[in-house]
């Protein structure tokens, strides 16, 4: 067996899993779960019509890893649209099956190992595919920390320069997983000045970028380089997907887009990796590249769901609007002389056997640094259900605030 995979940690689920081993919910309440970040609003009609009519012809032949001119088009033109970008469908952008799946093999096509102390840094608290990329391709990850003061954005200024010397890969995520904090343009220049001293890739993960509450869209990585100089996208890769936008996790698709140096290799790679998009699902990609009328719906659905749960949680925790995304990243109170450490499995633990609500603890999307974990003491939770249902959670939530308070008391 590959000796790599010792190195891996749990997943969070999987985590959370042996967390509630033993517990029984209440049998009169209904379960409901604010801890996986799966869309649950409807798939368009449009989308499943698309997918549907190009079943017939669309299953008969091997799909190329590249796909069709037609997909990359509809991608190039969704760039210009949203970014103001006038990318190459040839040359930079290159279709992929979700996000998720294209972090973890970008990383082992840019990573060389055989440099001595190969280094990824990721942001702290983070998505876990990062260090499991780094991991499984032979590189260290170094977890840059994070300033709570700002929303926990990520502190660049406190990454040493010998790091950044040995680093190959950054990884970014913005809007980030799980605090919802976008990069402004000053946090991008520092970054393409590092890169520009040390000569690392940066791959900017965006899957997040529809789902905003303010006027201004989300800046994006490679918006931010054109905007500072760097036209010709050179070391950086921004990865998006439909999964989020368009309600369609089960569709597993999405697109790279950047230098077209490093998508030409990250192409040779996925030729042999075998990872072709289907034709009937490129198809129904298409569809919903070219529509925004749906992702406009869905962005006002979130909106008004936010709107709904933020302040009834606000009133008990230390929670507030994220800038982006569907997650809420909401610190635990504490009762009188409970320690920091481990409060968000406590947490999470009572609240499911109390109340039958399911959060995902912080500490679980981070890693200690300097004998501190950035995620403990506060929770994650996806407001993906529909908003009564996230309504009915946060009310729950907040009585078992109340309850844990007056027992203390």
């Amino acid at each position: 067996m590959n000796p790599l995979l010792d190195r891996l940690q749990p997943y969070p689920f999987e985590r959370l899993r042996q967390l509630f081993a033993g517990v029984t919910p209440p049998a009169d309440l209904r379960a409901i779960s604010l801890g996986i970040g799966e869309p649950k609003h409807p798939t368009p009609p449009f989308i499943q019509q698309a997918l549907a009519d190009a079943l017939h012809d669309g299953l008969a032949g091997y799909p190329a890893t590249a796909g069709t001119p037609a997909l990359r088009a509809a991608c190039a033109g969704w760039l210009q649209r949203r970014y103001g970008l006038a990318l190459d469908p040839a040359t930079q952008i290159l279709p992929v099956n979700g996000s998720r799946e294209a972090l973890f093999a970008f990383a082992q096509t840019v990573l060389d190992p055989t440099r001595p102390g190969a280094t990824v840094v990721c942001p702290n608290p983070f998505y876990q595919i990062y260090e499991g990329a780094a991991l499984l391709a032979g590189a260290t990850p170094y977890y840059a920390p994070s300033d709570p003061a700002r929303n926990y954005a990520v502190d660049w200024d406190s990454v040493p320069a010998e790091v950044w010397a040995r680093t190959q890969l950054l990884f970014v995520c913005s809007p980030g997983n799980p605090t919802g904090a976008v990069m402004p343009l000053d946090e991008w220049r520092k970054l393409f000045e590092l890169q520009e001293r040390h000569g690392f890739v940066i791959a900017s993960d965006e899957c997040y970028s529809e789902i905003y509450f303010g006027d201004a869209a989300p800046l994006g990585g490679l918006e931010a380089a054109a905007r500072l100089g760097h036209g010709d996208l050179r070391g950086i890769v921004a990865f998006t997907s439909l999964s989020k936008r368009s309600n369609v996790p089960g569709m597993r698709s999405g697109f790279v887009a950047g230098d077209a140096a490093l998508l030409r290799q990250f192409l040779l790679y996925r030729t042999y990796h075998g990872s072709a998009m289907s034709p009937a699902v490129q198809a129904a990609s298409i569809a919903a590249w070219n529509d925004e009328a749906h992702v406009e719906a869905n962005r006002a659905l979130y909106r008004e769901k936010f709107a709904a749960v933020t302040p009834l949680l606000s009133a008990v925790m230390d929670v507030r609007l994220p800038d982006a995304s569907f997650y809420l990243w909401a610190g635990v109170p504490l009762r009188p002389g409970e320690p920091v450490a481990g409060s968000d499995e406590r947490f999470a633990r009572e609240l499911l056997a109390q109340y039958n609500v399911t959060v995902l603890p912080g500490s679980y999307l981070a890693r200690a640094t300097g004998g501190t974990n950035p995620g403990q003491g506060r929770v994650r939770m996806a407001l993906v259900a529909e908003t009564a249902e996230c309504v009915e959670a946060a009310q729950r939530i907040v009585r078992f605030i109340q309850s844990r308070s007056n027992t203390a008391a």
